[in-house]
C-alpha cells in the first residue's frame, strides 16, 4: 500500500523522524468518558459540567489554535496541535546573523585565496568579473550550507545553538532535501547578487508581522515553521 507525500514536503518523511507529528489516538466508540469515565456532575476539570462541545478542553481535542477547533470542534484543525511553540522571532533573526558570519567567512577565504575578491580596483577600473565570482560562490556555499543542514536535522548552526529548528507545518517533521532547497533559493538569491540587505530585511523580517505562524516569506514557499527545541 502506498501514501501521498505531506503536501509540501517535497517527499514523504521518514517514519523514524523524532520529530514527526503523530495522528491523534481516540478511544474505541462507546468507551470514552460517558461509557466508561466518571459520569457527568461526579467532578472532573469542568465542575460537573459536560465538556464543551468539539472536545475537552480550549480548542478542542487536539489542541485547538488560531482556528479554533479541531475536527469536530466546528472548523479546520490547527497544523501546529502538537507542535513545540514557534520560535521568537528575534532569536530567528540572531541565528540567522550568525549563520551568515560562519558562511561569510568561508566564502571570503575561498575569493581571497582563488583572487576574486569583490569591488578590488586597478586605478579607477573595477573588476567587474570578480565582483560577480563572489557572488556565485557566496550563493552556492549559502545555499548549500543551508539546505543540507535543514535536510539533516532541520538546524543550522545558528538555529542549534539557539534552540529552534525548521519543521514543515502540516505534520512537524524534518524538510526534504527539495523542500529545504526551495526555501534556501528564496532566502539567498537575491541576496547574493542584487539586494542583500533589503532582501534579508523583507524576507525574514516578514515573521515578525505574519499570523499565526511566524513565517518569512521562505518558509511560506516551502510550507515550513521555525519552532523552539528548549
Amino acid at each position: 500500500m502506498t501514501t501521498e507525500p505531506p503536501p509540501g514536503s517535497g517527499g514523504e518523511p521518514p517514519e523514524d523522524d523524532p520529530f514527526r507529528k503523530q495522528p491523534p489516538q481516540q478511544p474505541p466508540y462507546g468507551q470514552g468518558q460517558g461509557a466508561q469515565g466518571p459520569p457527568y456532575g461526579a467532578g472532573g476539570p469542568y465542575g460537573g459540567q459536560p465538556p464543551p462541545y468539539g472536545g475537552g478542553g480550549p480548542g478542542g481535542p487536539y489542541g485547538g489554535g488560531p482556528y479554533g477547533g479541531g475536527p469536530y470542534g466546528g472548523g479546520p484543525a490547527d497544523p501546529l496541535a502538537g507542535m513545540p511553540p514557534l520560535a521568537d522571532s528575534g532569536k530567528r533573526t540572531l541565528a540567522r546573523i550568525i549563520d551568515l558570519i560562519l558562511v561569510a567567512v568561508v566564502v571570503w577565504l575561498l575569493t581571497w585565496g582563488f583572487g576574486v575578491n569583490e569591488y578590488e580596483t586597478d586605478g579607477d577600473r573595477i573588476e567587474v568579473g570578480k565582483s560577480l565570482a563572489q557572488s556565485l560562490v557566496a550563493a552556492l556555499l549559502f545555499i548549500g550550507y543551508d539546505t543540507f543542514m535543514t535536510a539533516r536535522n532541520g538546524q543550522t548552526l545558528g538555529k542549534k545553538w539557539l534552540g529552534m529548528r525548521v519543521a514543515n507545518l502540516d505534520d512537524g517533521s524534518t524538510p526534504s532535501m527539495q523542500t529545504s532547497l526551495v526555501r534556501a533559493l528564496v532566502l539567498w538569491v537575491p541576496f547574493a547578487f542584487c539586494c542583500a540587505c533589503l532582501w534579508t530585511a523583507i524576507c525574514g523580517g516578514w515573521s515578525y508581522f505574519d499570523k499565526p505562524y511566524k513565517q518569512g516569506l521562505h518558509d511560506k514557499a516551502a510550507k515550513t515553521v521555525v519552532v523552539s527545541t528548549t
